[in-house]
């Protein structure tokens, strides 16, 4: 189920929200757990019975570290760690790269064993690093022990993030899942932002989408430089606007049940450097991997923060799936960060005009998307020989005129306005406005008609993927 179907929107979320006000307090945890779970089980119950084996699994290892934590010796904590992260990833290595891995030995050592595919359950990556996290919260001395095994459930089956995120951390939410506050306001604010991350999912995020399918396809290499870029940029941001689209809407969930989410994107593509293109984009994984990968391994502070730096990059690529695309892209990334640090460190980008590095930093991001589209490494070098002129198509079939219709082209417009973060651009007395009550009431009659453009696009269109689903 997505948040983006007919079945959520009038089925699921009007009953689930009602159950929930019209429960008591005290069966409000237990209501929402059994709907989060009912909710994963409907795309199958096998995956629903792994989930449900992911909670209990770091339910005990959290029981484990709270037990050890007392003794003198760390290491009892240091195997209830280490037995927590190895049954975590375990289960996602099976999942997630047994295939992968048997593959690439199998090419690199020319044997013929075969294993069978393996069905990917949906969101694995999301709430396999929200086990580890708890475990490793409680290690770090970030949040206590949860003796209750519903709570823990809660935290990692909670629906609004369970299946594209954001990563949410257990010490974000430890003391809300106990005690958090529901009324009219934070449920306006909560539907607001999920008509917001709708419209981004069902306009933007389809629209452009369908274009870059379309580019894309088998006939790649029939098409003319101006279609790839066309490609490439509808690619940028549909996927920007298809993750940070489902982020808003778990985001606006989360308010509607009384929760309190972090910012998982904060307009990345107004970056100019690539340092500060992560601190913009999925938030939630990058700041995981520096909490519990980079400063362990010794970050700024131990041994060499390059190296640091791009073992962190590798694992990031690998964890969006199982092939050398992504580590390319992971890669790609990892090294113009290492590249960036010294520049940045010494001043020498203050140098160099703000609209030149904004420039420079969108076509570096542009190509490392190109990566990340493509499953083969072959077809990511096709691609980009078309785009830069190193390679001339047998005969053009497509061009870019014929997408660019006059709908694709209002929402390129949109994508390009809705990129922007007007907030800071406008400044104090914008924000002034929008926060009084004429600015509420118009953000709210907004809210209301995003909403329901995005309800009329869920019903009406027929294509309607989320990327990040595979992850």
């Amino acid at each position: 189920m997505v948040f983006s179907s007919s079945t959520f929107l009038f089925l699921f979320l009007p009953l689930t929200l009602l159950g929930y006000y019209l429960v008591g307090r005290r069966l409000r945890n237990g209501f929402l757990l059994c709907m989060s779970l009912l909710f994963y089980a409907w795309g199958g119950p096998k995956a629903a019975l792994l989930m449900v084996a992911s909670i209990l699994i770091n339910y005990l290892c959290g029981l484990w570290v709270g037990a050890a934590g007392g003794k003198a010796s760390p290491w009892p904590k240091r195997l209830a760690v280490i037995a927590a992260v190895t049954a975590n990833l375990g289960i996602l290595f099976y999942f997630k790269y047994l295939n992968f891995a048997v593959d690439t030995a199998r090419r690199l050592f020319h044997f013929s064993a075969q294993v069978r595919q393996i069905a990917l359950p949906i969101g694995i990556s999301f709430f396999t690093f929200q086990g580890m996290s708890y475990v490793l919260d409680v290690a770090m001395g970030k949040a206590k022990v949860q003796r209750n095994p519903l709570k823990i459930a809660l935290y990692i089956s909670l629906f609004p993030q369970l299946i594209a995120g954001p990563i949410v951390r257990y010490s974000d939410i430890e003391e809300q899942i106990d005690t958090r506050t529901v009324d009219l306001d934070k449920l306006a604010s909560g539907v607001q932002r999920f008509a917001v991350g709708l419209v981004k999912k069902a306009w933007i995020a389809n629209t452009l989408g369908q274009v870059a399918d379309g580019v894309f396809g088998p006939a790649t290499m029939n098409s003319s430089v101006g279609l790839t870029w066309l490609g490439a940029i509808c690619y940028m941001f549909q996927i920007y606007f298809d993750f940070s689209g489902y982020s808003d809407m778990a985001i606006g969930l989360g308010k509607m049940f009384g929760f309190e989410f972090l910012e998982n994107f904060r307009y990345p593509y107004s970056a100019k450097t690539m340092t500060e293109f992560w601190r913009r984009w999925h938030i939630s994984l990058s700041t995981w991997f520096r909490d519990y990968v980079y400063i362990p391994m010794g970050g700024n502070r131990r041994g060499n923060q390059y190296l640091h730096q791009l073992v962190v990059f590798l694992l990031t690529g690998l964890w969006h799936g199982a092939s050398w695309s992504f580590v390319l892209w992971g890669l790609w990334h990892g090294l113009w960060l290492m590249a960036e640090k010294p520049l940045i460190r010494r001043g020498k980008l203050d140098k160099v005009p703000g609209w030149l590095q904004w420039l420079f930093t969108m076509l570096r991001v542009l190509i490392g998307w190109v990566l990340f589209r493509r499953e083969s490494v072959s077809g990511t070098a096709q691609i980009l020989a078309v785009m830069f002129g190193l390679a001339r198509p047998e005969r053009v079939t497509y061009t870019a005129a014929w997408y660019l219709d006059g709908w694709v082209i209002l929402t390129l417009a949109a994508a390009v306005l809705a990129s922007v973060p007007w907030r800071e651009v406008l400044g104090d007395r914008f924000n002034a406005w929008l926060a009084g009550d004429r600015g509420v009431l118009c953000t709210r009659v907004l809210s209301c008609l995003l909403l329901l453009l995005g309800a009329v696009l869920v019903i009406t269109s027929t294509y309607n993927p989320f990327i990040y689903f595979r992850f």
